[in-house]
């Protein structure tokens, strides 16, 4: 699985004004939890980006005092007004302790209904699963292949070994619609068999 390395540095000082401070220098604070103790730290935004800006799940890995912890991305809050970065949250993973994390869907197949003239609709992209650290991956794959004409596939569709899906079990995942263009051959078709 994909990883990025954060260099931090510990905080010191907490409260608004060193906040402040921080983020004047382009820094952004954070904090890593979820272990045996929460460690507070701050890091360039820039080494944020890859971690932030991306649709990916993957890891971090932030080296703070000499010490290397290894996360996912919980939390994100921005700016209100200027739309940067404001602070981070970080789960450190426990190799005995079971997380929550969002994975992406990855589909793959080409859909029965899509080669009968349908469209597909992929209506969710992402699960949320609580499993074992060592059991996170960058995506699961949805296998869109048996997906019919006016068919859908369900959360509780879904096959993630060794992860237990949070997502309600009926919520559709993807469906294939009739296009108009197909609905109106299939209207000539009726209207010419009276």
């Amino acid at each position: 699985m994909k990883t990025i390395t954060i260099e931090g540095h510990l905080r010191t000082e907490n409260g608004k004004k060193a906040t402040r401070q921080l983020r004047s220098q382009e820094m952004v604070p954070g904090v890593i939890y979820g272990g045996s103790a929460e460690i507070n730290f701050y890091a360039p935004a820039k080494a944020f980006k890859s971690l932030v800006y991306t649709p990916d799940f993957q890891l971090a890995e932030v080296n703070v005092d000499g010490k290397t912890y290894k996360t996912i991305l919980k939390d994100l809050q921005f700016d209100k007004v200027s739309d940067a970065l404001a602070h981070v949250d970080l789960l450190e993973l426990v190799e005995d302790k079971k997380v929550v994390a969002t994975i992406p869907l990855k589909f793959t197949g080409a859909a029965k209904g899509v080669k009968d003239g349908g469209k597909l609709i992929t209506k969710i992209n992402k699960l949320k699963v609580k499993t074992y650290p060592k059991y996170l991956k960058e995506s699961i794959e949805v296998d869109l292949t048996p997906l019919e004409l006016n068919g859908n596939i369900r959360v509780e569709d879904v096959k993630a070994d060794n992860m237990e899906i949070m997502n309600s079990p009926r919520i559709p995942i993807a469906s294939i619609v009739m296009t108009r263009q197909l609905k109106q051959e299939e209207a000539k078709g009726d209207t010419g068999k009276k």
